[in-house]
C-alpha cells in the first residue's frame, strides 16, 4: 500500500485531483502521517465544472482559492464506508460536509460516492461524481 497521492496517481481516474494538488503545494500534507478520509472528484466530475474552470484555478495567483477547495474535500481521521453515519462533518479547509444516504449510496453534499474504501497508507479516498464548492 502506499499513501493517499500515490494510491490516487495509482488508480488513474484521479488526474486532475492530482495535478491540481500539485499546484496547490498539498502534495506533501497529503503524504504525511494523516490518517486522511479524501472524497476525491474523478475525471468526469471535473468536466463538469464550467469550461475554463481547472485552467483558472491551476494558475499561481488562484491558489488560495484551490486550496480552499482542495481541502473541503478532506477529512480528519481515517473513516471506511461502513463508519459512515448521516450529518455533518467539518473539513480540514473549516466547512462542513453534510453526509447522507440515497438510494444505498452515500452521498457527500450533493455528490455520491462512486467508489468507496480505497485504502492507503495514510487514510482512505472514496471516489464522488461532482466537485464539491466551499461556501462562504
Amino acid at each position: 500500500m502506499s499513501n493517499i497521492v500515490d494510491t490516487a496517481v495509482q488508480a488513474g481516474t484521479f488526474k486532475t485531483l492530482a495535478a491540481a494538488l500539485g499546484a496547490a503545494d498539498l502534495v506533501q500534507t497529503l503524504k504525511g502521517n494523516g490518517p486522511f478520509t479524501v472524497f476525491a472528484p474523478t475525471e468526469e466530475a471535473f468536466a463538469q465544472l464550467p469550461a475554463g474552470t481547472i485552467d483558472s484555478l491551476l494558475k499561481p495567483e488562484n491558489k488560495a482559492e484551490l486550496v480552499k477547495i482542495l481541502t473541503y474535500h478532506v477529512v480528519s481521521g481515517k473513516i471506511f464506508s461502513r463508519d459512515i453515519k448521516p450529518g455533518k462533518v467539518k473539513s480540514v479547509q473549516g466547512g462542513e460536509l453534510s453526509i447522507g444516504q440515497q438510494g444505498g449510496k452515500v452521498t457527500v453534499n450533493n455528490a455520491t460516492v462512486n467508489q468507496a474504501d480505497i485504502a492507503a497508507d495514510n487514510g482512505v479516498i472514496h471516489s464522488i461524481n461532482q466537485v464539491l464548492m466551499p461556501t462562504g
